[in-house]
């Protein structure tokens, strides 16, 4: 584990920008993606709102796959994969082969696919189903679109973690590489806004109405959202060799799971998530100089997350902002999302911000939410948090490199 392992490219598709230079003017803007949803039928629905990703054309991003062939996440994923590629300024040629490989999380799957299979058997019956749909549904088959685009035959790892998958995908990247068992990753993730999972956070009292409002005093819960993210990994000896820009050297992760509740987070679980990512990247909290939230606008969540923060760095810790408020919850893409944000934000100089952002929180005090602005910093350390449903909770530490 002696390799550096450095992210040299970044994929983000959303709904407030696809592509890097998009996804960076959104964030420094602190535009909302949020928007009535179109891609089904909210008849009946309380709520209406959701973070959709509009003016996707995967055929313009796409080189090896056929769109037709496979389904919306795995569309948004290998999107966003080819995008990293890019992004990385590499020879796509180079590292086609068995030294790279992906890591690609989720929390639905390929949703959409099963929910038109369901709307079908209502309507129609079982017997009428396509049988082309539901080669369609395999949640595996995400991760091997973006090999299969790539022309990546090292490890293709596809992982379930609910809402902090694409962390857990980034350490399994970032050990991948420094161990030596490939030379080229893609870490990251990607999800599809459905009607069962809108109604799924609408039950479970979690949704806000118009707008989500991460550690204001009157939020009122999530908007969901979708896209993908990726991060390209390589060593810091093959970054440097080829002259590649450098985003920030992964300087590790932490993993727990507290298991204490099916959906509510847990304080203490999410601070020894934290210690051990600091004690994996070899850090101390005074170190960080930012942290990209959880920070889903849940009353119960924003709580939870602020106490253990405070439980690990003090009563003032470092600014922590939530681009779910410009994004919604992107589920399986939400802390790769967050990783390039906090990167991005490390390479060009600002945190982003947490927009809607109007009262304090007396509950929250300590908390500097970056409220409704990005903010110039010098930032040498990040710190990117996700957590999730089961208590999966998982942190990610970077870095600039000297």
């Amino acid at each position: 584990m002696d390799r550096r392992v450095v992210i040299t490219g970044l994929g983000p598709v959303t709904s407030i920008g696809i592509g890097i230079a998009a996804f960076g003017a959104g964030l420094r803007a602190g535009h909302s993606g949020i928007s009535p949803i179109s891609s089904f039928d909210t008849t009946g629905f309380p709520h209406i709102m959701a973070g959709e990703v509009r003016g996707f054309e995967p055929e313009s991003i796409l080189k090896r796959l056929e769109p037709a062939d496979w389904g919306q996440s795995s569309l948004f994923a290998a999107a966003a994969a080819r995008l990293a590629v890019e992004d990385a300024g590499i020879d796509p040629e180079l590292i086609t082969g068995s030294r790279s490989g992906a890591s690609v999380g989720t929390c639905t799957g390929e949703a959409l696919s099963v929910q038109h299979l369901t709307e079908d058997w209502v309507r129609d019956g079982f017997g009428n189903l396509s049988g082309t749909e539901f080669a369609l549904t395999p949640a595996s088959r995400i991760g091997a679109a973006v090999n299969r685009e790539l022309g990546f035959t090292g490890d293709a790892m596809m992982l379930s973690a609910a809402c902090s998958a694409s962390n857990y995908t980034i350490g399994n990247a970032y050990d991948m590489i420094a161990g030596g068992e490939l030379d080229y990753m893609v870490a990251g993730g990607a999800d599809s806004i459905v009607r069962w999972g809108h109604a799924g956070f609408y039950r479970c009292g979690l949704m806000a109405q118009d707008a989500c409002s991460p550690f204001d005093r009157d939020r009122t819960g999530v908007l969901a959202g979708e896209g993908a993210a990726a991060l390209f990994l390589e060593t810091l000896d093959s970054a440097r060799e080829r002259g590649a820009r450098i985003y920030a050297e992964v300087l590790g992760y932490g993993l727990s799971c507290d298991a204490s509740h099916p959906v509510a987070p847990d304080a203490e679980g999410i601070a020894r998530c934290i210690r051990r990512a600091h004690k994996n990247a070899g850090i101390s909290p005074s170190d960080v100089d930012y942290i990209c939230a959880h920070g889903t606008g849940t009353p119960a969540n924003d709580l939870t997350e602020t106490n253990a923060v405070r439980d690990v760095f003090g009563a003032n810790p470092p600014p922590m902002s939530s681009i779910k408020s410009m994004l919604g919850h992107t589920m399986g893409a939400a802390s790769g999302l967050g990783a390039i944000a906090s990167v991005l934000g490390l390479k060009e100089g600002f945190m982003p911000p947490t927009i809607n952002y109007r009262t304090p929180d007396p509950k929250l005090e300590g908390i500097d939410p970056v409220a409704n602005a990005a903010r110039p910093a010098r930032l040498r350390i990040v710190q990117n948090n996700g957590f999730a449903f089961g208590g999966n909770n998982a942190v990610t530490v970077f870095g600039e490199v000297a």
